[in-house]
């Protein structure tokens, strides 16, 4: 491959991205006030004022209702807004990468590539399916579904729930900053050592923190928009580039090469669909757009948008790839050319100009995908933060830095591990496999009735079922006689050349998931025949002074049903007294 971008040209183009990026971020926090007249409009989500506290002197106060704005843009949104949002936070650099591993692989063709599409776009039927009945649970005072753990469960789960979640975005960010690093240090004019990929990273990281820092999640909603409007026309024009460049033309014979329907590619279609919904089922990104959306409507409405548009991504960049592969189907059968590059072998010959076109298409994907990931960080990090606060009434700010600092900290090692160039589709195939041992026993907890014999879960129950998940991956890994220790497996058999050829990945991937979810049912049952019905249902852990989620509701009920009696005694009309006289004595 053949590039001829400069350095100087490389940074001008991160620069100007990010910057832009960071003044829409900006312009949703209000900075620029009355500067920006109507189209002011473009760039803020109103906040509903119809809720908050009056003091004493009769001035409204809202610190509490800012915060939860912040962290959770509630009701803000309307559907396009979700729509681009979820498309735009949903598609980072990866995706240069990932259908192109599946597209440019014979063995896999056409089913692994419309599975990949498939599996992407299916986890938002799944979450605006359960995403009403999840925040009515939570009594719409959460941000995302580790608020539903400690309100479906207790402390215990909530605490599984976050390491889960944290663990899943920290390896996708990871495979953000290699990716970035990889297309960035590929496309310079200069050798790769003497282009240090980690100022790519490092700049994508420092910038997307700032901005979410200032304008918090309706920031990243905003930008959001604008990325997803921006990589949408950028890959309409990338698409009639390459497909009109002379060396990019195919014969029949040529295409009939690619154009495969195999079982492996059905096998790797079916792992990915397991994969990718059990993983984004932990991704608080995506589940902070079901607080943030209007309505139910606008949420289910923006989902649907959101999900066709990734499939839509996701089947040009794995369609692209079978065009590469068909080209020249021996140099990637003998690792002459690497599948997972096989985009950028169609981008070679076309004008620089494509190519700067190129980096301002990944630089707005990555920023989308890494300010998502921060504000979800954020959320998890603050909600309980800010309940802390609220106990022991420390400054307001506090929960905000504390939060910041955790970011900062994480985005250090997920920077030097980008750094490393490991396989992205690996990286999430790693991510995937350890959310199949949870994504049962977690999701499981919107049953909260007995259904016959069995069990609605247990607090005990859902976390031994997720330990009993995590014990499957290592059994399998004795079976199929995996190389390494115990937890190897993890990797995946062959994970450098094609983890998901082959029946092996796939069998994983089914048998985890269903053994976490058996062994939850049966530890609930269990744990309620000997604890008994009360003692099973309990939490396992409290905070002190922290009052259980069904006292709380029920103290709040009484406090309503008092309030409504006062207002109602209020209303009523005060008789006069009546002054008795003489006449009517």
């Amino acid at each position: 491959m053949a590039y001829n971008v400069s350095e100087e040209g490389a940074y001008a183009v991160l620069f100007t991205v990010l910057c832009l990026f960071a003044l829409i971020a900006f312009a949703s926090a209000d900075f620029f006030g009355k500067c920006l007249g109507n189209a002011n409009n473009l760039f803020v989500l109103k906040q509903d004022d119809e809720e908050g506290t009056v003091d004493e002197d009769g001035k409204h106060v809202n610190n509490n209702r800012k915060a939860d704005f912040f962290l959770s843009a509630r009701d803000s949104a309307p559907a396009s807004a979700i729509a681009l949002s979820y498309f735009a936070s949903g598609m980072g650099a990866w995706v240069l990468y990932g259908p192109a591993e599946m597209g440019a692989n014979a063995q896999i063709g056409w089913l692994g590539v419309i599975g990949y599409a498939f599996a992407s776009s299916a986890p938002a039927v799944v979450v605006f399916t359960i995403g009403p009945l999840i925040k009515e649970r939570c009594l719409d005072k959460s941000f995302n579904v580790t608020d539903f753990g400690r309100q479906r469960y207790g402390r215990t789960m909530q605490f599984t729930i976050a390491v889960f979640s944290i663990f899943y975005m920290f390896v996708y960010m990871v495979a953000e900053y290699t990716s970035i690093s990889n297309i960035y240090g590929s496309f310079v004019t200069n050798p790769v050592y003497e282009f240090d990929p980690m100022t790519v990273s490092v700049a994508i990281g420092v910038i997307t923190i700032l901005y979410t820092s200032v304008g918090g999640l309706p920031a990243s909603i905003i930008t959001d928009k604008f990325q997803g409007i921006m990589v949408g026309l950028l890959v309409i024009m990338l698409l009639f580039a390459v497909s009109v460049h002379p060396e990019n033309q195919l014969t029949v014979e040529q295409w009939g090469k690619a154009s495969n329907w195999t079982v492996e590619g059905l096998m790797a279609g079916i792992t990915l669909f397991i994969a990718v919904l059990s993983a984004e089922m932990f991704n608080l990104g995506t589940w902070q757009r079901v607080w943030s959306a209007k309505s139910e409507s606008d949420m289910k409405k923006g989902f649907i948008g959101g999900s066709v548009l990734i499939f839509l991504l996701m089947m040009f960049f794995g369609i692209m790839a079978m065009i590469a592969y068909a080209q020249d189907p021996v140099a990637y059968d003998t690792w002459t050319k690497f599948s997972f590059l096989s985009f950028f072998d169609l981008l070679a010959p076309l004008a620089p100009a494509w190519h700067i076109i190129t980096l301002i298409l990944v630089t707005s994907l990555a920023a989308s995908s890494v300010d998502t990931l921060q504000n979800a960080l954020m959320s998890s990090f603050s909600s309980d933060l800010i309940r802390l606060q609220k106990h022991y009434g420390f400054n307001e700010e506090a929960p905000k830095w504390i939060a910041r600092v955790l970011i900062l900290l994480l985005n250090i090692p997920a920077i030097y591990l980008g750094a490393k160039a490991y396989d992205v589709l690996s990286l999430f195939l790693i991510a995937d496999l350890v959310c199949a041992c949870a994504v049962l026993p977690v999701f499981f907890g919107l049953m909260t009735e007995d259904k016959g014999p069995i069990a609605a879960p247990t607090e005990l129950g859902a976390f031994l079922g997720t330990v009993c998940g995590i014990f499957t991956v290592v059994v399998i890994g004795v079976v199929v006689e995996a190389e390494g220790g115990l937890f190897d497996y993890f990797w995946l058999e062959n994970d450098a050349i094609c983890a998901l050829c082959g029946s092996k990945t796939m069998i994983t991937f089914i048998v985890t998931p269903i053994s976490a979810g058996f062994f939850c049912l049966f530890f609930s049952k269990l744990d309620v025949l000997i604890r008994g019905e009360e003692s099973a249902r309990k939490p396992m852990l409290t905070f002190a002074g922290e009052i259980p989620e069904d006292e709380k509701l029920d103290e709040d009920n009484n406090k309503d049903d008092d309030n409504n009696k006062e207002e109602e005694a209020a209303k009523e009309p005060k008789q006069e007294p009546v002054e008795e006289t003489a006449a009517g004595v």
